[in-house]
């Protein structure tokens, strides 16, 4: 969950973007931002999951507007979408983002986030090989629950 200040300063930069767009500042598009932010941090959620949500704790909101405030905040950079294998898109949040690559349960379907310093000595090497200046990446490892009476394996 993100602090009160992280989502107040995600408010002002969505409200800059939107006034920039000529876009509407609606209560809905602004309780996404709300909600999606009061997620761990480190929890992915899709369209459909953010839909329950909100209708659960009483928003009047359509999944078009979820759907499309989502693409909105991916636009302004204040939330990444991910596209796991055959998943549906997952969204978090990005403004405290630090970069992290992602490791997928074929069996169970939990992601875990990860960061190692190797992946960035390869980025260098590869940026140096291949004569460019690298500014991002992505990467998603794929594998088998191999963990005995793992919790999530009972949840499918």
């Amino acid at each position: 969950m993100a602090e009160k200040s992280v989502v107040e300063k995600a408010k002002k930069i969505f409200e800059n973007f939107l006034a920039r767009q000529g876009s509407r500042k609606t209560p809905e598009r602004f309780s996404v931002i709300d909600e999606l932010y009061a997620l761990p941090q480190d929890e992915h959620i899709d369209v459909e999951g953010l839909f329950l949500l909100m209708r659960n704790k009483g928003y009047s909101i359509s999944r078009a507007t979820i759907y499309n405030t989502l693409d909105l905040l991916v636009e302004c950079g204040l939330a990444v979408k991910h596209q796991f294998k055959d998943k549906v898109a997952l969204y978090e949040q990005a403004l405290t983002y630090k970069h992290h690559d992602h490791h997928v349960c074929n069996q169970c379907r939990k992601i875990r986030e990860f960061s190692d310093e190797r992946i960035n000595l390869i980025k260098e090497a590869m940026g140096r090989e291949f004569q460019s200046s690298i500014t991002s990446h992505s990467l998603v490892l794929y594998g088998d629950c191999k963990i005995p009476d793992c919790e999530n394996l009972r949840i499918i």
